[in-house]
């Protein structure tokens, strides 16, 4: 195994460790919010459930190594410039507090580093627009219609002020709800580290086709749950608090909304943006109660950041990768 090999998978791996601390928020934000959960309790909870999803195989990982890009016109310096673009960019949103999308940072790099390589024609873009680009503009929108629809039928049965034993039964129910979440986002996200892996892999003649190794498999996993582990307190802030005051009825018909669209996807081979799928759900839920109570200049902004993450980390994967291929040719 070559060094270059070696770095692509540590890389990803530790990929795999941003996304889990980035996207924590996700996972814990609304239950931490509504005080069901205290704040290292949930992230507990949510490492260990993100660990168990993340060892469950879904058709998400396939689509990531073979899906978007002509698998054998990939090099072991596009993988490596896919995922170091796609880290500089979790750091950088991370730092800033802007809950972006990991999984769209990853897919992004990896275009614009194959772009760089060889061109438009090594991109699949039928499997791009199918797999990508519908599920990025359709989820959000569907985890707001869900999370809109499912408040509003709460309401009406249980009247727009619930009583305090309502409350309560919705505070056990919410953890339960954040724990799906956390299944789902470890079934969805962690898979696309372990195809970037087994697609260096396959580059590399490591292996002969781009079947998930197990060892891949645990090991994104537990990077996933340790990632998580450490907690993205910087966006807890901004999913739970800035977007809408969430109580613990929203709080579950946020989760069980967002549950719902990422496990969908999932089975159907899809990389969605667990960011974007809870903003599109909080928002909804948050609507229900009438446009005043959301904070729109929130989800204005991540929308801005939405529409950026996808050419932001393509360029910086290009641009690394002109840099490493040019220094390469010249020794």
């Amino acid at each position: 195994m070559d060094a270059l090999l070696i770095a692509i998978i540590l890389l990803g791996l530790f990929f795999d460790y941003t996304n889990g601390f980035h996207d924590a928020a996700n996972v814990v934000s609304t239950v931490i919010a509504t005080r069901a959960l205290r704040p290292f309790i949930a992230i507990g909870m949510a490492s260990l459930l993100n660990f168990l999803g993340a060892t469950q195989i879904s058709g998400v990982a396939q689509t990531i190594s073979s899906g978007l890009i002509e698998a054998g016109d990939a090099t072991q310096i596009v993988v490596l410039c896919a995922i170091l673009g796609a880290i500089f960019w979790n750091l950088v949103t991370w730092y800033y507090g802007i809950p972006s999308s990991s999984s769209y940072a990853l897919i992004g790099a990896l275009v614009g580093a194959s772009w760089a390589h060889l061109g438009i024609t090594t991109i699949l873009w039928q499997g791009i627009f199918h797999k990508v680009f519908i599920p990025m503009l359709l989820s959000p929108l569907i985890g707001f219609g869900l999370g809109l629809g499912f408040m509003k039928v709460l309401f009406y049965f249980l009247t727009k002020k619930p009583s305090v034993a309502n409350l309560a039964i919705f505070r056990h129910l919410q953890i339960g709800s954040a724990g799906i979440v956390a299944l789902a986002h470890g079934l969805n996200d962690a898979q696309k580290s372990m195809g970037f892996i087994t697609l260096g892999l396959f580059s590399a003649g490591f292996i002969s086709n781009t079947e998930i190794p197990l060892w891949v498999i645990l090991s994104c996993a537990l990077v996933m749950g340790l990632g998580t582990a450490t907690g993205g307190f910087r966006i807890i802030k901004t999913m739970g608090f800035s977007i809408t005051k969430i109580s613990s009825i929203q709080g579950f018909a946020a989760e069980a909304s967002t549950s719902v669209v990422i496990l969908t996807a999932s089975l159907l081979g899809m990389p969605v943006s667990s960011t974007h799928v809870i903003t599109g759900s909080i928002t909804g839920v948050g609507t229900a109660k009438g446009r005043r109570a959301v904070r729109w200049g929130v989800p204005q902004k991540l929308i801005i950041a939405w529409i950026l993450t996808f050419p932001g980390s393509g360029l910086v994967a290009a641009l690394l990768y002109a840099l490493l291929q040019g220094g390469s040719n010249s020794l």
